[in-house]
């Protein structure tokens, strides 16, 4: 049953990754600008749009089964974007009434997130000359 699970996960996952690289290259190409990240914000608002259309879906309809629900949003959207996760996260929280765990979620990984790419790469650039 585990090997199943990873196997859906791993294909969705396939799919996901590539399909993120051929948006992002054909968006980035589109707007042929190297200042704005635009290839990195096409697919995270795609991710976004998708993950709420699914879970609107599955919330409302019971439309898809747990092997569904694997493939498509642990697999295919985790490996397109886990920003679609982190969005969705945060909407259930607002829906739960969490607000100030929901305003927790965006500053924290936005602040800790980026400070993080910091760091690693001060520690490369300090320590790994």
């Amino acid at each position: 049953m585990i090997v199943q699970k990873i196997l859906l996960v791993g294909a969705g996952g396939f799919i996901g990754s590539i399909l993120r690289y051929l948006l992002a290259g054909w968006s980035q190409a589109l707007f042929k600008t190297l200042v704005f990240p635009f290839g990195t914000f096409v697919v995270n608002v795609a991710g976004c749009l998708l993950i709420g259309v699914l879970a609107g879906w599955t919330d409302n309809f019971q439309l898809f089964s747990a092997q569904a629900r694997l493939f498509l949003l642990m697999g295919f959207l985790g490996s397109f974007t886990t920003f679609s996760t982190f969005g969705y996260e945060t909407m259930a929280m607002m829906k739960n009434g969490d607000l100030p765990f929901a305003l927790f979620n965006v500053l924290s990984h936005v602040i800790l997130g980026t400070g993080a790419v910091f760091a690693g790469f001060f520690i490369v650039c300090r320590f790994f000359e």
